[in-house]
């Protein structure tokens, strides 16, 4: 009988092994490969290795075209993902700090505000018209605010659970100490909320990274694209040349790669952790 358990477990894992192969490695393969082509290589969109590696040379092409536009939508895509995802982090720990130890009619009003914003979808027109009435619609700031709005939802959520494993007894021993409202919580909570913390940068990061409603929405304009932004702009320019607009999705591909690949098991733990008390 645990002979028959082992073999299925087994077989279990080899189909996981196969799924996520065919599902997350075959289609970099993909990339890569046709990224590395000549054009007429590329045209035929086939699974096979180039006759030269041409990657280095397609590379470059994608960043110098358009005036160097795709380095223009890094900067932009590295501001915005950057300063978005440190208001979040910060803004987001904060509120759900108070909202897991206040246990009143206003927190609950307010995790139901946040639960909504988890389910409501943003709404385009009334977000352009806020943005236009305070002179922030096309600036990198205004998206900023957008970005934080949207995500923070999910990253109270996370922190707040994340601190309902933390026992009372440390703010009340803190408390006794002399400690202020705030010293409390930047010198003995926010360095416990480290799991939380590194699960909300991972996924927040991806998130705004490759986020491409909202640029497209509210910070229109070349000066102001992002990377995402660059397929949509080039895929009419490079709609026969398969190998440059690769060798682009190669480019926006590989930063959440690189961070998944460094970050996957502290994020899983972040999820994870305080979901059990005890």
């Amino acid at each position: 009988m645990s002979a028959r358990r082992i073999l299925r477990s087994w077989w279990l894992e080899v189909v996981s092994l196969l799924v996520a192969l065919v599902v997350f490695v075959v289609p970099f393969v993909f990339i890569l490969l046709t990224a590395s082509k000549t054009v007429s290589e590329s045209a035929r969109l086939g699974f096979t290795l180039p006759t030269t590696w041409e990657i280095l040379g397609n590379l470059g092409q994608v960043l110098s075209a358009r005036n160097g536009m795709m380095v223009n939508a890094m900067r932009n895509s590295l501001l915005l993902t950057v300063s978005s995802v440190t208001l979040i982090v910060f803004l987001s720990a904060m509120v759900g700090y108070l909202l897991q130890r206040r246990q009143d009619r206003w927190a609950t009003l307010a995790s139901a505000l946040m639960l909504a914003g988890l389910v409501v979808p943003p709404a385009i027109v009334p977000t352009i018209y806020v943005l236009q009435s305070i002179g922030l619609f096309k600036t990198l700031f205004g998206m900023i605010l957008v970005e934080v709005a949207i995500m923070m939802p999910f990253a109270v959520m996370v922190f707040r659970t994340f601190v309902s494993a933390i026992p009372r007894e440390l703010d009340e021993a803190a408390i006794m100490d002399g400690a202020s409202p705030i010293t409390l919580f930047m010198k003995v909570i926010f360095p416990l909320l480290r799991p939380a913390m590194i699960t909300v940068i991972v996924v927040a990061s991806v998130g705004i990274y490759n986020d491409f409603t909202g640029p497209l929405y509210f910070l229109p304009g070349s000066d102001n694209a992002t990377v995402q932004l660059t397929l949509f702009e080039f895929q009419s320019q490079w709609s026969t040349q398969w190998n440059l607009l690769f060798a682009d999705v190669l480019l926006i591909t590989i930063p959440p790669f690189v961070m998944f690949i460094f970050f996957q098991r502290q994020m899983v733990a972040g999820m994870t952790a305080g979901a059990v008390k005890g």
